[in-house]
């Protein structure tokens, strides 16, 4: 009994086929974007040798969903999800075979790759907030953590096995075939999406334009719990992220060999997928709050360790902590966000948590390859992590209601939004 609880739970893959169906196609969509980003990084850093550039990879996926995001959030809030989700994936599976083109008929300048990794992150920029509202339709409330935690060890382990095999693709068949391979997974997502019911937003859609997302706004700015969640993962990701610098690292212990640069993404995903493989340990804590910040704080001193680590594998066991400490704090956040947040409104909270969760650490990845190109490698993950160590004590310290925080969602103001839609399930 007590083995059982630590692990994690499946029930959500058996008693909803429709969310079997969804988690199944996602995690092959994560799979192949994780290869795509390992070609994107290779051929952005073989054509420029910067890290500033690999930075900018991540800069070209924030801006989309800065500009889109809370935009997108309201239209999510006001039209049928799976349709529009049905949409952006087609967008998605049309930009990596045009990635895909580009790499088999030569390769386009910097800027043209960038140019389509900035219309990839506009589809996602919408599609992205429909998808995370799929699983308060499909489950019920008391199954929302486990699939939260599905949902997470599903992107882990395509964190983890992607990488990897798009660092051997692209060895032995080049950056074309990470492409196509990703454009393939999206044509599976499809199928996934294709088999969900009809998802209305509520019975009382979002006011359009910028009234619906200053609702949104509102909504964040009067609930400390929600908010400060979403402050400490901005914080920790902005100040934090070491994506960037993995190129310059691979170059420095590990030859620059293209098959050894997805090591360092697999190492953070091993200790994700360890963390949600006993994600019981952690979502039947009664505190979401304190268990995001202590994971959020463990993230920082992890990659301020791996900047000082001696060896290369040293390193990589520090990475493995990270990854695990990030798998307790997204969950622990999402969780959080989620049971707080009414029906009715959860398009625009998705997109900004999305802007959080995904723009965060790509404004990260950019801050750490310029401070690297200004100073090292080592100093950008030392100085990253002891930021985000003083981000989550300031944020921690200044929001008791986070501390506070409840597994139970609330019953009272919050449980209707501005436009009077009960709250139900949450993501």
């Amino acid at each position: 009994m007590g083995l059982r609880h630590t692990l994690l739970d499946v029930a959500p893959l058996r008693s909803s086929p429709p969310f079997r169906r969804l988690w199944i196609s996602q995690a092959l969509s994560g799979f192949g974007s994780q290869m795509t980003l390992v070609a994107v990084l290779f051929q952005v850093w073989q054509t420029t040798d910067s890290t500033a550039w690999t930075g900018a990879v991540g800069l070209a996926q924030a801006i989309p969903l800065v500009v889109l995001g809370l935009f997108a959030g309201s239209v999510v809030d006001r039209v049928d999800r799976r349709k529009l989700c049905l949409i952006t994936t087609s967008g998605h599976a049309a930009c990596s075979l045009l990635l895909a083109l580009q790499g088999l008929f030569g390769h386009l300048p910097v800027a043209g790759v960038l140019g389509l990794v900035v219309m990839h992150s506009c589809f996602g920029a919408v599609g992205g907030p429909a998808s995370r509202t799929f699983i308060a339709h499909l489950l019920p409330k008391h199954q929302l953590a486990a699939g939260l935690a599905l949902r997470r060890i599903a992107f882990q382990g395509a964190l983890l096995i992607g990488p990897a095999l798009g660092g051997l693709v692209v060895g032995e068949l080049g950056v074309a075939g990470c492409y196509l391979l990703d454009a393939l997974t999206f044509v599976v997502a499809l199928y996934g999406v294709f088999g969900l019911p009809r998802m209305s937003p509520g019975d009382e859609p979002a006011r359009p334009g910028l009234r619906g997302v200053l609702d949104g706004l509102a909504f964040l700015a009067g609930t400390p719990v929600v908010r400060g969640a979403l402050l400490t993962d901005l914080a920790t990701t902005v100040l934090s992220m070491p994506i960037s610098l993995f190129p310059l690292i691979n170059a420095e212990r590990f030859g620059d060999n293209p098959r050894t640069l997805g090591l360092f993404l697999t190492a953070i995903a091993v200790g994700g997928v360890a963390a949600s493989l006993f994600s019981g340990t952690f979502t039947r804590l009664p505190r979401p709050g304190l268990v995001m910040l202590g994971g959020s704080a463990t993230w920082g001193a992890s990659l301020a360790l791996f900047g000082v680590s001696p060896h290369p594998w040293v390193g990589l066991a520090f990475l493995v902590l990270a990854g695990a400490a990030d798998t307790v704090s997204v969950v622990s956040r999402s969780t959080i966000v989620q049971m707080h947040t009414p029906s009715g409104l959860l398009g625009r909270v998705s997109a900004a948590e999305q802007i959080v969760g995904q723009a965060g650490p790509d404004l990260g990845n950019m801050r750490g390859g310029l401070v690297a190109d200004a100073t090292s490698g080592a100093a950008a993950l030392v100085s990253g992590g002891l930021l985000c160590l003083g981000a989550v004590a300031a944020v921690g310290a200044t929001t008791p209601d986070l501390r506070r925080s409840s597994a139970t969602p609330p019953v009272g103001p919050h449980e209707q939004g501005s436009d009077g839609a009960l709250a139900s399930g949450t993501q």
